[in-house]
């Protein structure tokens, strides 16, 4: 059910005490890489507390509006957008929706009266984390990139505490506060192994013949699948099976290249990525950064192409942090199109090597994050809960 900010009178503002149970609101979103590790955290918070109260503020008309009522949790938007680094002049109306952003931000804290606030990244997280944060709620920020944003670093100065992904997080915020947690991955992932007789009966898939998956994210990135437009006859031509997940802008402009041809399996949207990868004998994808972590979980060998168009080149940054441990191989987007056939070809072709890229990139994946994170937002809930009664004293 998504919630409005009319609706926020259904919010119950009574003081906290032991027997009322924990109130916590998760912000942030736009992107899949914020939504779900925000939503596995909700719902691990909910296996081990299940009379506790989640609120989501997200952004209007941006996915988490949809994907977080479809996991069981309410939801109100935020008429709140990002920083157009290219086109600065759409940037004019950025300030009043900022403000209005903080009024209605501040009535839904004020209304909710969370014991801990819990932000994920994304454009809704800056004004709910600070507005909680001015009111002297607890907060808790779960950075999942290798170089943070700049929104996430100004929240640091006052949150609790920060989860994060990678190592040496103190280059970007206060050592004391950063606990590693790795980053939240989706649990049906967490054993691949044992269902790849599956995964190749689901795809209709010969258990003869290796399998190259290509994903570009849930829209899309067109040099890939302008790479796999050039390189497909190639792949097929050296006996290769292809999972190509164009994503759901380019599946129609793609599909011609698919007509005919045996061995591919063409989507728009991998809907059992868990099958996905358990097929999967080389893995090709984007480097955001929960992607990142469900690879290192898959424990495949893995070429990942960073993507340019997002904030700060963070996506380069998460490659290089892998490759730099020899646990992938980095591909340029600008090469992508022309070298990525060739690239998985010769990947293939080295046993030695992709033995070397599974046993490292293993090393570097955790299916015990959301545990680990959810530890601490009940820590800080149960001190923002103490703070409410030590307000009541008063």
């Amino acid at each position: 059910m998504e919630t409005t900010g009319n609706d926020m009178n259904v919010f119950s503002g009574e003081a906290a005490s032991a027997a009322v149970p924990f109130r916590i609101i998760i912000s942030g979103g736009g992107t899949g890489g914020h939504i779900f590790p925000a939503i596995a955290i909700a719902n691990e918070v909910k296996r081990r507390k299940p009379d506790a109260e989640i609120l989501f503020v997200g952004a209007e008309n941006r996915m988490e509006m949809e994907k977080v009522p479809a996991a069981g949790f309410r939801i109100v938007g935020l008429n709140v957008v990002g920083l157009n680094r290219k086109q600065w002049w759409k940037n004019a109306g950025l300030p009043f929706k900022l403000m209005s952003s903080l009024r209605l931000t501040r009535k839904i804290v004020r209304d909710f009266d969370p014991d801990v606030a819990v932000g994920v990244g994304g454009y809704a997280s800056a004004p709910t984390l600070h507005v909680a944060q001015k009111m002297g709620i607890p907060t808790l920020l779960q950075e999942q990139n290798s170089l943070p944003g700049v929104t996430n670093k100004i929240l640091a100065k006052k949150a609790g505490k920060i989860c994060v992904g990678y190592d040496e997080m103190d280059r970007f915020f206060p050592k004391e506060k950063i606990i590693w947690t790795g980053n939240p991955i989706r649990q049906d992932i967490s054993d691949i192994n044992s269902k790849k007789a599956e995964a190749m009966s689901f795809y209709k898939l010969s258990p003869d013949m290796p399998v190259a998956l290509v994903m570009g994210g849930s829209l899309g990135a067109l040099s890939i699948n302008v790479g796999m437009q050039n390189s497909l006859d190639y792949l097929l031509g050296n006996g290769f099976q292809v999972i190509w997940q164009t994503g759901k802008y380019y599946y129609q402009r793609m599909l011609p290249s698919a007509n005919g041809k045996e061995h591919l399996v063409m989507l728009d949207f991998v809907r059992r990525v868990d099958l996905a990868y358990a097929a999967a004998d080389i893995i090709v994808s984007r480097a955001g950064a929960i992607t990142i972590s469900e690879l290192c979980v898959v424990g495949k060998p893995v070429i990942l192409v960073p993507s340019p168009n997002v904030a700060e080149d963070h996506q380069t940054k998460n490659a290089q942090a892998l490759s730099s441990r020899n646990a992938a191989v980095l591909l340029p987007d600008e090469k992508v199109s022309q070298d990525l056939g060739k690239t998985i070809v010769e990947l293939w072709n080295d046993s030695r090597r992709r033995e070397l890229l599974s046993q490292n990139i293993s090393r570097l994946g955790t299916t015990t994050a959301a545990r680990d994170i959810v530890d601490e937002v009940l820590k800080l809930a149960q001190l923002g809960r103490r703070r409410k009664e030590n307000c009541k004293q008063k």
